[in-house]
Parts: structure tokens; sequence; C-alpha cells
């Protein structure tokens, strides 16, 4: 259950990718790890295996940047270790890709790029993205990406960094999702909007086959094969607080006390009476009374 948290705009951008991960632990992960783009245009990383709190610890005093991304990793290829951790660097380290999914094809590429001389630092499908990006010689990020995942096959919701492209951060989406948060002269990326409501309520929810430029002065769209796509941007309705786990030990302990509500709410949904969509003429409808979740 991996997270993706990207930040663009003015304020220093690790404080809040951590926070954003923080917010997205309840998904389950075994490793983190967080890129940003400093002054100067280096690209720079800090990657653990554990929690985030580990992560944190980790960074060096002096991490500035103010365009990053982040992850919080549930192993598939590899187990969990530093060098399995997102974000992966291409060889030259100015590429940076956090991704969730799958690539299925990734065996037949590793053997290809390994072919061509690439050497790899992780035992992780997802390293192949920021080498197939990272050789590209395309002009711009957007194409560079574009090329890369026509190249492979599976699933994934992807943020990138290029040290060459410091204004921007691509996203792109094929059955993961990838979550923009709109604010002001600042953007934020996601996999969930947990991790966005904090700073934004303002999202737009991008669509399997679609591709994002995110810059601080705003966003575009378009789909994976080339034409633009126009999104309108939703408004997130929860508090932030439906995403905090409170007093609670942990989030399914959150989740178990909050089932008799979810169910009444599930319910009730269906019907403007207040009646379940199933209940029979002549018959009652009594919400669930929340009941005491004991610890």
């Amino acid at each position: 259950m991996c997270g993706i948290v990207g930040y663009i705009g003015k304020r220093d951008a690790a404080p809040l990718l951590l926070e954003g991960l923080q917010r997205l632990e309840y998904r389950g992960y075994d490793s983190a790890g967080v890129a940003v783009v400093g002054r100067g245009g280096a690209l720079r990383t800090a990657k653990s295996a554990g929690r985030v709190r580990e992560l944190q610890a980790r960074l060096p005093k002096r991490f500035a940047g103010t365009t990053g991304i982040a992850h919080t990793r549930w192993a598939t290829h590899g187990t969990p270790t530093d060098e399995n951790a997102h974000p992966h660097l291409d060889s030259s380290g100015r590429v940076a890709v956090v991704h969730n999914g799958i690539i299925d094809n990734a065996a037949e590429l590793r053997a290809q790029l390994s072919a061509e001389g690439v050497e790899f630092a992780s035992e992780t499908d997802s390293e192949v993205l920021s080498h197939l990006i990272g050789r590209s010689d395309a002009a711009t990020l957007e194409d560079r990406v574009r090329q890369a995942l026509e190249a492979v096959r599976g699933t994934y919701g992807i943020a990138v960094l290029h040290a060459d492209f410091p204004d921007r951060i691509v996203v792109a989406r094929n059955g993961s999702p990838v979550v923009l948060g709109i604010g002001e002269h600042e953007m934020f990326v996601a996999s969930d909007v947990a991790a966005l409501v904090r700073f934004t309520r303002q999202v737009v929810t991008l669509e399997d086959g679609e591709t994002a430029t995110v810059q601080a002065s705003g966003h575009r769209t378009w789909s994976t094969a080339g034409p633009g796509t126009a999104k309108s941007p939703t408004t997130v309705e929860w508090e932030e607080e439906n995403y905090d786990i409170g007093g609670h030990a942990h989030f399914m302990h959150k989740e178990i006390c909050e089932q008799p509500e979810a169910g009444t709410g599930c319910c009730a949904a269906g019907s403007t009476t207040g009646s379940p969509p199933s209940a029979s003429a002549g018959s009652t409808w009594t919400p669930a009374r929340r009941g005491r979740c004991a610890g």
C-alpha cells in the first residue's frame, strides 16, 4: 500500500512532504524516502527502511528545496531496505522517481538496460523508470516521461523530478491513483487526498492514461497518448480531522470505532428520508447508535 506526496512552491518542501507521508501511514508501509531539488539545481535524496520518523531523523540539517517528492513503500520487488526505498535515481543522479504499482515487464527492461551498461542500485521494478527517463534525449521532461511510459507494461502512479527541469513535477496515472492539490502559488501531488487536505481543499483527480505537469503557478493535464485534457477542480468536503488518527492507538482501532457511524451513513445515503434503500413498506428505520469503543 504505497503512498506518494509531492510539493512545488515557495515553502521548504521537506517538512510538508514528511507531514504528507505521516498522513498516509494508515496504508501500511515498510520504508520511506524523499527527494528535493535544492538551491543550484542539485537533487538530494534521503531514504530509510522503517517508519517515517526514522526517515525524519536521518534527514541532513541542510536539506532545503522548494520542490520535492516523497514515498512510502510496501515491498513487492526486493526486501525492505534503504536501497529499495523510493525515490529511485537514474545513473546520473539527476532524475528521481516515486512509483506506486507494478511494472509487469520490469525483468525484460532490466536485462535490456543492463546490457547497455546501466548499473542498478536496487532490486525494484520501479527503478527501470528512472533509467528510462534519464536515458531519453527528448527536449522536454514531459516527452521523456512519455517515452518511458510507452516502454513499460503494468500499473503506475508516478511523480518525477529532474534536476534539469527544477520548475516542475511530472506525474502520470495508470491503475494507481494520483491527485493534484491546488494552493496559492503552490501545488501538491498525492496518491490519496488525505495527504493534501491539511493544505488545500481544491483537488484535481487524474484518470487512467492521464499525465500532468505541476508547477507552482498551476498545472496542465493531457492524455499520455498526446492530446490535452480539460480538468475542473473539485472541493474536498471532509474535514482535516477525518483523516487524523485522533486519540486511537492505530488506524485499525479508529476504523473499528467508526464502523457504526460509517454503516449508518452508507445505509442512509440512498434515501432522502433517512431510510435504507432496502427498507420495506411499513417498516421503520432506526439509525444505529454509536457505541462505546473500548481500548
